[in-house]
């Protein structure tokens, strides 16, 4: 097994973590397991310990209600050259993470952004990517089809994006899918720090923007985290 394979994925998967958390730092992860200010950022940054204990990767998973395979284990990293019986295509099942993909008009009905009936293909993205992106599983992501053009140019109608619907809380400005009146809606959402109140707007300024929503009104499906455009 190759450890030290392992506990990179290790780092670079509780720094995504540590990062992407609206109330938690190194260091205040650092005094979750008993430890010193900079003993986070030392471990993230420079591998120093070169892993965590036991009892500290247990505290920090209850703590970020994951669950404990989040981390993967060194048996996933094979020594290089060592001999297995993996089928050919274990390699790739290994290194990346099948997406459904959807129809955006399909997911336009009530209950949860996609039907399971309406999968029309898959996409295959870099688990190492995803890691580095979002907490998702693969449950937790679909890819689905922009409708119209009320966020050209960023957004054209016929683009394909990643929806990470883990990501139904707005803690940082980005670009969400929400519902509103059973339709599906592809909008930049921005939160003001002080109000707390977001503004929804379209990036093509010929469309209604509306200001001062409760976030905890809106219903939030998922961040958009990648797009994919035919050319």
């Amino acid at each position: 097994m190759d450890y030290n394979r392992y506990y990179i994925q290790l780092r670079q998967k509780l720094d995504h973590l540590i990062r992407s958390s609206s109330h938690d730092d190194y260091a205040s992860v650092s005094a979750l397991i008993g430890r010193n200010h900079a003993y986070m950022q030392q471990f993230i940054k420079r591998g120093v310990p070169k892993c965590l204990r036991d009892e500290d990767m247990q505290r920090i998973t209850d703590h970020f209600g994951i669950r404990p395979d989040y981390f993967g284990a060194p048996e996933d990293f094979p020594t290089p050259g060592q001999q297995t019986n993996s089928a050919p295509d274990s390699s790739f099942e290994q290194d990346y993470i099948q997406v459904n993909v959807y129809d955006i008009e399909a997911a336009a009905g009530a209950g949860s952004l996609v039907d399971s009936n309406e999968v029309s293909n898959k996409l295959a993205f870099k688990k190492s990517w995803i890691r580095n992106s979002s907490n998702a599983t693969a449950d937790d992501l679909a890819v689905i089809t922009v409708s119209g053009d009320s966020m050209t140019p960023t957004l054209n109608n016929g683009d394909r994006i990643l929806v990470d619907m883990a990501q139904k809380t707005i803690r940082n400005d980005g670009i969400y899918v929400l519902r509103n009146d059973n339709m599906i809606l592809v909008k930049r959402i921005s939160l003001n720090p002080i109000t707390k109140l977001c503004t929804i707007k379209s990036d093509n300024h010929f469309y209604q923007s509306w200001d001062d929503c409760e976030p905890d009104k809106l219903d939030i499906l998922g961040r958009v985290i990648w797009m994919g455009r035919n050319i």
